[in-house]
């Protein structure tokens, strides 16, 4: 029995950024399990039988080496394991000539690559995730007319007081990051495109409506770059073949 990764792929959901890092790879033989969101555009319960958490990506990968499929979830617990495998390419080199294996011995663009494996999650998508939630509550259908000014209000408010602020910061950090990416790289660990890079994709292609291209010109720039990736338009239009939709993002589970 061969080795085999199944992706379960749920529409218009981040889990589009595993087909990518899976097209980006050599070797590897997979399938995707197309799911499609309810009425609620939430995920179906099916994909709870998947994983018992019911969201994707979630992979499962059947191998001669494992007495059963192995079952991995969350999107930088995934693309590590598949970069270990399949796209170490996809990874900058970890030490300096001589310094293998020493504490502080590591490249510049490994240090960058392992922080924005969890930057990716932990910093910027709870912000736009917070942000769309926010922006549903003001203009959503099932808001009342007569509430609406209210809802809008309230949302006005944590925008000026916090979500405006943090996006500013964290926009101002990734200018920086480019501005000094190793190598004078158009990425954000150097030249070449990596893992990490894949998984900032969905988070700032889904902020592009904040980003003031005239203040970030190196960020709009490596936005454009990741949706204009052959690659990555590749596995959109596959994607699309296989769901029978066109495809786009959406920011819940």
């Amino acid at each position: 029995m061969a080795t085999k990764i199944t992706l379960h792929w749920l529409e218009q959901s981040r889990s589009q950024r595993i087909f990518w890092l899976l097209e980006e790879c050599k070797d590897v033989n997979y399938d995707v399990k197309v799911y499609k969101r309810g009425k609620d555009m939430l995920a179906p319960p099916e994909l709870k039988q998947a994983h018992p958490l019911g969201k994707s990506p979630v992979i499962e990968v059947t191998s001669p080496a494992a007495e059963k499929p192995i079952v991995i979830g969350e999107s930088g617990n995934i693309t590590e394991y598949i970069c270990d495998y399949y796209a170490q390419h996809l990874v900058p080199k970890r030490y300096h000539e001589g310094k293998e294996n020493q504490v502080g011995g590591e490249t510049e663009g490994w240090l960058r690559h392992r922080f924005f494996m969890h930057y990716a999650e932990g910093s910027i998508m709870p912000l736009r995730l917070m942000s769309f939630v926010f922006e549903n509550v003001r203009d959503g259908p099932e808001v009342p007319f007569f509430v609406k000014p209210i809802t809008r209000a309230i949302v006005s408010k944590v925008n000026a007081m916090f979500l405006d602020r943090n996006f500013k910061t964290n926009f101002d950090f990734l200018e920086s990051q480019l501005a000094t990416s190793p190598d004078n790289g158009e990425y954000l660990c150097g030249k070449d495109l990596m893992a990490s890079d894949i998984l900032m994709s969905f988070p700032l292609i889904a902020c592009k409506d904040k980003i003031d291209t005239s203040k970030y010109p190196k960020l709009t720039a490596y936005i454009q770059r990741l949706e204009s990736n052959e690659v990555y338009i590749r596995s959109t239009k596959k994607i699309e073949e296989l769901s029978g939709a066109p495809f786009k993002a959406l920011l819940g589970p």
